[in-house]
């Protein structure tokens, strides 16, 4: 008997392997910025305003909604991403959102932005991590442009830019 429910269970172990669905993503980026914690702050936390610094943002609307802040990011390549922000903590420079739906090749995605002193006096250093899924929550075969590589993509190159277009902001104004 015990020979028995043994190979019943390594009969049924790949199956149950196979069935586990998508696994979770995540990306981190960090930079550092030639500009104070508080100034770097300032632009970061401003929520609504998001197209001053990011180059793929045409435009940032905001709502509240009772006590929940959202925005509409309009994409400069067509579509839009809504956005709920979840918290803007001063004392920590920590921004935490999620997406809530949109063009974004991903699902379920959290992220969340600090600011913190960097190496040398006058510097920041800013972290972007996004966790997430891909859109395809079933299992193979996945369709093209759902799949992991594809969303770890998009989000890279959102950090990437981003990063950029916020370090030129916070050391180029005054």
């Amino acid at each position: 008997m015990k020979k028995f429910l043994a190979l019943l269970a390594l009969a049924i172990l790949p199956l149950t392997v196979a069935a586990h669905g998508p696994s979770p993503q995540k990306v981190e980026k960090t930079i550092t910025i030639k500009a104070p914690p508080a100034k770097v702050w300032a632009i970061v936390k401003d929520f609504g305003n998001m197209q001053a610094w990011h180059p793929a943002i045409a435009s940032d609307k905001l709502e509240k909604k009772g006590e929940e802040t959202f925005r509409t990011l309009t994409l400069k390549s067509g579509g839009e991403i809504y956005e709920k922000l979840r918290s803007a903590d001063d004392k920590d420079m920590k921004l935490k959102y999620e997406i809530v739906s949109g063009v974004a090749p991903v699902a379920d995605y959290n992220s969340f932005m600090t600011v913190t002193s960097g190496p040398g006096a006058g510097e920041s250093t800013v972290t972007w991590v996004g966790r997430f899924y891909r859109t395809y929550k079933l299992n193979p075969p996945i369709p093209a442009g759902q799949d992991d590589e594809t969303a770890v993509k998009f989000v890279t190159d959102v950090y990437d830019a981003g990063l950029a277009g916020l370090k030129k902001a916070a050391e180029n104004s005054k």
